[in-house]
């Protein structure tokens, strides 16, 4: 009798959990869709653009919540076993991937700009004719906003002031959140949520310095997203990784909570290496902006 309980039990464990069909696959393409309707309204100066982005947003962030709650009830109530855990790490795996190429696709749309385009407006290499047939008069190197000063003059943002600091605090929380997955392996909970809980400031903190970076760059300098292919290049990618920035406090904000309850334990606690996977791959690319966009 013993074995046979032994067996059912272990039989268990090898079931791979599926869950119940749910609703919010689909909440979610619908005020994903919204948002994005409203974002793309909002850049080209519609009237109810921006409205419309900040509902779309607020149904999203509304259904991740439900969503993201079923999923750790889910967890905390044992379904998930290691099959399930590896599907998880894949599917993080693919998701990073994916935000790999988002950005690349920016960083590209940089380098082919500094790289061909502005050669080539120049009477560089094999830019001759479009040089000679497009703007014959044009002369200029990066920055730039085009032979036609799309947006008027401006001024750029100096690497070594606040670009440099928020570089500082991102690398810094980069180290307390190290900090924080050992001491959750070696189960100390005060450590974890100390160390935790700094990171979650630091991106708070990031977060406040970029928005007084935008407001000085918007009144001061007059660097705007319409200033030309380079205020477009500046504002869309640290825009988006300013986004990314406030997911990823907002996760580990999310995570802190639940180390607090003990959701974790030192073998299982995949969530939270979730997001610091997140966390360090958002760190990574702003190395890269502020190489290629404020200093070189």
């Amino acid at each position: 009798m013993a074995n046979a309980h032994a067996d059912h039990a272990s039989h268990d464990k090898d079931i791979y959990f599926v869950p119940h069909s749910s609703k919010w696959p689909l909440f979610a393409s619908i005020t994903l869709f919204i948002t994005m309707v409203g974002f793309a309204s909002w850049l080209n100066e519609v009237s109810w653009g921006r409205t419309v982005f900040f509902i779309g947003l607020a149904g999203l962030l509304a259904v991740l919540f439900k969503w993201f709650g079923d999923v750790i009830r889910e967890s905390v109530a044992g379904h998930y076993n290691k099959q399930v855990d590896v599907s998880f790490r894949m599917g993080m795996v693919w998701f990073i991937f994916s935000e790999v190429m988002f950005f690349a696709a920016f960083f590209g749309a940089l380098f082919y700009t500094r790289q061909f385009a502005l050669p080539w407006l120049n009477g560089e290499g094999d830019g001759g004719a479009t040089h000679s047939l497009l703007w014959a008069g044009f002369s200029g190197g990066w920055p730039s906003n085009g032979p036609a000063a799309v947006g008027g003059s401006y001024q750029t943002i100096p690497a070594w002031g606040l670009p440099l600091i928020n570089t500082l605090i991102l690398l810094t929380s980069g180290v307390t959140l190290t900090i924080a997955h050992h001491a959750l392996k070696e189960n100390k909970r005060g450590i974890l949520l100390l160390f935790l809980g700094l990171t979650v400031a630091l991106g708070c903190l990031f977060l406040f310095y970029q928005a007084q970076e935008y407001i000085h760059a918007y009144h001061a300098l007059n660097l705007t997203l319409g200033s030309g292919i380079y205020g477009s290049t500046f504002f869309m990618l640290t825009g988006f990784h300013g986004a990314h920035v406030t997911l990823g406090t907002l996760m580990l904000a999310i995570i802190w909570l639940r180390c607090l309850k003990g959701h974790f334990t030192p073998n299982d606690h995949f969530a939270f290496e979730a997001v610091a996977w997140y966390w360090h791959f958002v760190d990574v690319v702003w190395l890269g902006l502020f190489l290629f966009v404020y200093v070189l």
